[in-house]
Order: structure tokens, then sequence, then C-alpha cells
């Protein structure tokens, strides 16, 4: 009985609907600076996710920063976010997570589909995730087509992650609040395997203010803010451990062979294994930046933070990475999950005290590069399994 009832939630996947939306979507260039095509994007989800019941918004983030190569702050601009709300006075309550914009800026030679081969599209987006919110809207109106009211959620699609998600974080945290479980689609890998634990990350740009001289007539007058980016870049690259890898990517900064640099702009990226990690970089940050300033009489300025906690697979992960395995059992799928370094929305759903499963998206490859491609015939499949995923969640599989 169990069996004929998934199938009839299964059998009305419209597949024909899926491509078509993912089509549409990805012709759009949706690059995180580009607020134009955001816009358009952002008008076009509110279009389709309007056949869903609930209270459609689209909302403002929060103000960001950057610090750019000559150490001057400059505003960021993000696109609005789409949030929905349906039922929150149901008594199960999940949460669903994806972006709208993508790494290719407004000008990018990547802007048109090809097809690659019949099951194979190659396409700005089309697997991260245009492809991945397409198959969250065909999971949701198959559930609301099925009756299920007893399920009440959330769904929250934002214009920043690939950049940090920033401007989104605390609207991802607040949508987060009470929730049972939350479903995140970013694409699976061409296999199908999912992502399971991720570690953390943190970007830092680190200001150093010296004083120019002449580099030959006056060199001891000058303080010299290259030399102490790097000291500060040295020593913490020399800190890393199995558990914190520390990447000193770049220095901006220094001017003509005879002029004592005055101003530099370390940026580094740490990739924490754990939370003890966050605290053991913070205090070496603040360590090493106040050492090198009184050392080389500079001013240091530290801009930044660790804007994706790591993500382990704690016991309520682990129950719904074990309903997900279920929900693709009865649909002849073997879900596995691996370990990543990579980071997105779902290390942050965690981090407020929500299991998540984060690549609930398309099968495709290839992402962030112009090779990027979907394996269309997964668009049906995977909004099966997280439509058979929902159905068992809502009939409390992990109350």
């Amino acid at each position: 009985m169990e069996r004929q009832t998934d199938w009839a939630l299964t059998e009305r996947i419209d597949a024909a609907a899926l491509l078509a939306r993912t089509q549409a979507w990805s012709a759009i260039n949706s690059g995180t600076r580009n607020l134009a095509g955001l816009a358009a994007m952002a008008a076009l989800l509110a279009d389709d996710f309007a056949a869903l019941p609930g209270e459609l918004s689209l909302i403002e983030g929060d103000e960001a920063d950057s610090v750019g190569a000559d150490g001057s702050l400059t505003r960021l601009l993000h696109g609005r976010h789409l949030r929905l709300t349906v039922r929150p006075e149901a008594p199960v309550q999940m949460l669903f997570t994806g972006h709208m914009d993508t790494v290719y800026p407004a000008d990018h030679a990547f802007q048109t589909l090809t097809w690659r081969d019949d099951t194979t599209l190659n396409g700005p987006g089309v697997a991260d995730m245009k492809g991945g919110l397409s198959v969250m809207l065909e999971a949701l109106r198959v559930v609301e087509a099925a009756g299920m009211t007893q399920l009440g959620y959330d769904v929250l699609i934002n214009a920043d992650e690939e950049t940090g998600s920033f401007s989104s974080a605390r609207l991802i945290a607040e949508a987060a609040r009470g929730k049972q479980a939350a479903l995140t689609y970013e694409p699976a890998l061409p296999d199908g395997t999912l992502a399971g634990a991720r570690g953390g990350t943190g970007n830092f740009s680190i200001l150093v203010s010296g004083r120019s001289a002449h580099a030959g007539r006056n060199p001891e007058d000058g303080r010299n803010a290259i030399v102490a980016a790097s000291e500060i870049a040295l020593r913490l690259h020399d800190a890393r451990g199995p558990r914190l890898a520390v990447n000193p990517a770049r220095i901006d900064g220094g001017g003509p062979n005879n002029v004592v640099p005055d101003r530099a702009v370390l940026r580094v990226n740490f990739r924490p294994g754990d939370a003890g990690e966050i605290e053991r970089a913070r205090t070496l940050v603040d360590a090493v930046t106040s050492q090198a300033a009184a050392r080389h009489d500079v001013a240091v300025e530290v801009h930044g933070s660790f804007n994706r906690p790591p993500k382990p697979i704690d016991a309520g992960a682990a129950r719904l990475f074990a309903l997900v395995k279920g929900a693709g059992a009865a649909l002849d799928l073997n879900i596995v999950w691996r370990d990543t370094g990579g980071v997105c929305d779902g290390n942050n759903i965690a981090a407020a005290g929500v299991p998540v499963v984060d690549t609930m998206g398309v099968r495709g490859g290839a992402i962030h590069s112009s090779d990027e491609y979907l394996l269309v015939d997964s668009l049906a499949e995977r909004a099966a399994l997280s439509a058979l995923t929902i159905k068992r969640i809502a009939e409390g599989a992990l109350l």
C-alpha cells in the first residue's frame, strides 16, 4: 500500500515543465552583482512560486561592506531575496532553501544554453542552481496536490549565496527557527552522491596602514605596510593544521620602487573543521595582527568573519540522511553521501540547530565554469526524491 501511495505522489511530476522552467531561468544572467538580472530572475521566481499557497514576498537583506584594493570600504548592493511562508500553524514545519544568483557576471562570455547530447544540457546555472530550484518547486507542487495540510514550510531563495550569504544570513537563521528539517537544492555529484559533513569557512581582509617615505633618502621614516602584511601572512600560514586550513590568497598595495608603501590589504581564507578551530583561528588572528602592528609600528584593521560554520553529521542529520536514503530506495535510487570541504547555506542552517540535507538538487557537474552541465533525466528523478522525502517527514517519520 505504501508503494502505491508513493507512486501516486511521484507520478504527478511534470518532466516537461521541470525542463522548461530550468531553461527559462538559466537564460537569465543573474550573477550576484548583476542587480538588473537578479530583479528579472526574482520576478520570474515570484510568478512561478505563486502557484503554491501562502504569503510570498521579495525582501531586502542586510547591508554588507567590501574592502577595496586601496583599503577603502564600499557598501555592496544585493538583489532582493524571495520568501514564501505556507501554513505556519501546521504541526510539521520544514525549510526549503536555494539561491537565484550565479557566479557568472553580466559581461561573462558564458550566456547561452547548449545541448551536448540528448540528456546533457550545458549552460550558466543549469546545475547550480536553476535546475535545483525547479526541482524544489515541482516537489512542493506535487506535495500540495496530495493535500498534506499537516505540513507547513518556509521557502527562502536568496540572491547572494555565491558570495557568502552576508546579506541573507539573518533571514536564513530566522526561517530555520522551529523547523524539524531542511532541504537545500545545491547540485548532487553526477553519480548522485550527496554532500555529508562540511567544514566551515571564513574570509578576512586585513588592512595594514603604515607611513610612506623615500626609499633612498629617508627610509627609516617610513613604516612598510607590505612587510607587515607579509609577516602576518607567513605567521597565519605557519599556524595551519589538520583541522584548520589557512590560505593567504592575496596582498594588494605598494607602488613605485622608490616609495616605502604605506598601505596593504591581505586577503586570507580559513577552513575550520570544527567550532573549536574557529575559536583558535580568531585568537590567532588577534595575536598575530597585534604583534605585527607593534613590531612594525603600523595600524592594523581586521574585516571579515566566519560566515559558514562547520556542518557536522549529528544525530538529527543522520536520521534525516537515513530518511532520504529510504525514500531513494523506494524509487530504486541508491543514495550515498560523503564529506566535503565545500560550503553552502546548509552550513548556516545546521548552525541554527536544524537537520539539513543540502544537495537535493539535480545531478550535474563542472559548476562555476563554462562547462557547467545538467543531466536532464535527474530533474524528474530528484523531484520524486524530494517529494517522497517531504511526504514521509509530513507523516511524522522524524518524530
